[in-house]
């Protein structure tokens, strides 16, 4: 299944193996007087030396001079660690905001030499045709880009409209390709417990391609659900936001992705269920799940949250198990990746130390792909096709009366209307429904900046079929402006929220005419603006390039008001109607509790 992502396929070179291991035949590269740390036998071994020829690990011992011919390149890492390339288990690209070559080339300085990438936020926007574009942008990179294909689009059938659908026979059909290693996060874990012959048919056809189901179960539910979710097949879920849940998950044998990104900060709370237990940690992966462009040039990617784990008390070779060897081992590829032992990917991670956990060198099928926080690699161009650069469909036009919100017609004006609020929080995944009363003023609903309340529109951008959603919001804090994102989970249709009408209209304009991105406006001028013209989502410039272009766009936010961390992210989960409480999408509210529509105006007779 995997062999395409390595140098040579195992079977082709068992011979050279076996006589380099043996000094018969001269390595291609040397690793002499290491720190090992052996993710088999969780330990550390000095001063070990590893052989590598054909990409794989030929020889891992006390010395590797028999291996070294004329031609050989020796690498002295007497002082230094080395660790199996790191493995991210669940990973949206496009939340950094950067093509796949440049996110490869954002991470892998920083140790990670694979991904399990589930496309799902392009594929709802240009369907399994533009997921294979993305897979052709990230093949330019020895980053190994693993796909699971996703089975959400949309996320919640009937309550939103995407660009395309995906179904049984579509994820059947994926399973052939070259690079798709399993199904991405099952959403539809309602479906899964129901019974329902959709997403019941998405997990057979993945499981009779005999490759993985990975999960996304995030009700706080440990018994008779998560059961029935786990015998459905899925074996991982990066969701937890309880320690308790964590550990019921490694418990049935579910493996539980600890998750800790841009905005889903999870790791400090879920560590505990290794921290303040004696638990075999074999079941516990490190997952970054959304990752920010800022958090990526600033912090790193996996390295990163390998030294948050450890301060949240995780022993440093544990971590490093949980996001190499447990990894592959829950996708089913240990037998390729996941640690430095014979016949396996020469996939390597130097490390300054045990302690600082620095990254200093990666290597890639036994190729230097990174050295001192610097790519080592040439990354060619790549051209998008203009359908995947031309996005947005609005099918009509948007003017600062498209925002008037009408009250009821039997509310007279000063009268106090009761809606329905969709309150975020910061840092959380779930939202809250609450309640605001809102003054009528001439015959219309408007924005309470003294209750914190914005008006809040969702437009269809797929299809031109005009329609929209209406709803408010509260939380963010903004005093004047506006701000609009196309970044709009799952179906990532337009999103505006704002304090006035003119302000919506300019912030909605600006991203049709710009293809799509995030932009803050007040006052009838625009503050900050990305631009995202690939899908609405991502953009071709480098991740530096993309970090200072969001860091502005958050100063802006505070310009306006807001202090919530990553509020663009936060902003996004708005439409995501699989996520409780309440969700706003272009067909209207969602009470993601029941899986109904909802009134905006409550009765309160």
């Amino acid at each position: 299944m995997l062999n395409h992502f390595c140098k040579k396929p195992l079977w082709e070179c068992t011979q050279t193996l076996a006589a380099v291991a043996q000094g018969r035949q001269p390595a291609d590269t040397v690793i002499t007087g290491a720190r090992l740390v052996n993710v088999c036998t969780a330990e550390v071994q000095d001063d070990i030396d590893v052989a590598i020829a054909e990409g794989r690990i030929a020889y891992v011992g006390q010395s590797a001079a028999h291996c070294i011919g004329e031609n050989t390149r020796v690498i002295d890492a007497i002082g230094q660690v080395i660790a199996p390339g790191f493995l991210d288990g669940h990973i949206h690209v496009e939340s950094s905001m950067i093509g796949a070559g440049e996110y490869a080339r954002a991470v892998i300085p920083h140790g990670t030499v694979g991904i399990y990438w589930d496309p799902h936020e392009v594929c709802n926007v240009l369907g399994l045709e533009g997921v294979q574009v993305m897979m052709e942008d990230a093949a330019r990179t020895p980053l190994k880009a693993m796909v699971t294909t996703p089975s959400c689009v949309p996320a919640v059938p009937g309550f939103e409209d995407t660009g395309a659908a995906v179904g049984p026979a579509e994820i059947a059909d994926s399973m052939t390709w070259d690079g798709v290693v399993g199904l991405g996060e099952m959403m539809n874990f309602p479906g899964v417990l129901a019974g329902t012959d959709h997403a019941h048919g998405e997990l057979a056809a993945t499981l009779a391609a005999d490759k993985v189901v990975t999960g996304h179960y995030p009700i706080p539910e440990t018994d008779q659900g998560l059961n029935a979710y786990v015998a459905s097949g899925v074996r991982c879920c990066h969701e937890s936001t309880r320690a308790e849940d964590a550990l019921a998950k490694m418990r049935l044998g579910m493996y539980a992705q600890l998750r800790y990104g841009s905005a889903w900060l999870d790791l400090p709370n879920l560590a505990a269920a290794i921290t303040e237990t004696d638990i075999d940690t074999r079941f516990a992966n490190l997952i970054s799940d959304d990752t920010h462009p800022h958090t990526l040039v600033a912090n790193g990617h996996l390295d990163y949250i390998l030294r948050k784990a450890v301060e949240c008390g995780i022993d440093a070779v544990r971590a490093i198990q949980m996001m190499t060897i447990n990894t592959a081992t829950c996708f089913r590829m240990d037998n390729e990746l996941g640690s430095i032992t014979p016949g396996k990917c020469a996939d390597i991670v130097f490390l300054d130390s045990l302690e600082d956990l620095n990254v200093i060198r990666v290597l890639i099928d036994g190729e230097v792909v990174a050295e001192n926080g610097a790519c080592t690699f040439p990354l060619p161009p790549f051209e998008y096709p203009a359908w995947v650069t031309h996005s947005m469909h609005l099918g009509r036009a948007i003017a600062p009366e498209t925002f008037r919100v009408e009250a009821p017609t039997d509310a007279a004006e000063g009268d106090a209307v009761c809606v329905r609020v969709i309150e975020v929080l910061p840092g959380s995944v779930p939202d809250r429904e609450v309640r605001a009363a809102l003054t009528v003023t001439d015959g219309a609903l408007e924005s309470d900046l003294d209750q914190d309340v914005l008006k809040t529109f969702v437009f269809e951008r797929h299809h031109e079929t005009g329609t929209f959603g209406v709803g408010f919001t509260k939380g963010f804090g903004i005093k004047r402006g506006a701000m609009a994102s196309t970044v709009a989970h799952d179906a990532h249709n337009l999103l505006v929220v704002g304090t006035n009408d003119a302000d919506m209209a300019l912030a909605a304009n600006t991203l049709a005419e710009v293809g799509g991105g995030m932009v803050v406006v007040a006052d009838g001028e625009v503050l900050g603006l990305v631009e995202l013209p690939i899908a609405g989502l991502m953009n071709d410039l480098d991740a530096p390039a993309m970090s200072e272009k969001v860091h502005h766009l958050e100063k802006t936010w505070a310009e306006i008001g807001c202090t919530m961390p990553s509020p663009f992210m936060t902003m996004a989960l708005i439409p995501l109607a699989c996520l409780p409480e309440l969700r706003l999408t272009n067909r209207g509210l969602v009470d993601c509790t029941t899986f109904q529509f909802v009134d905006l105006v409550v009765d309160e007779n």
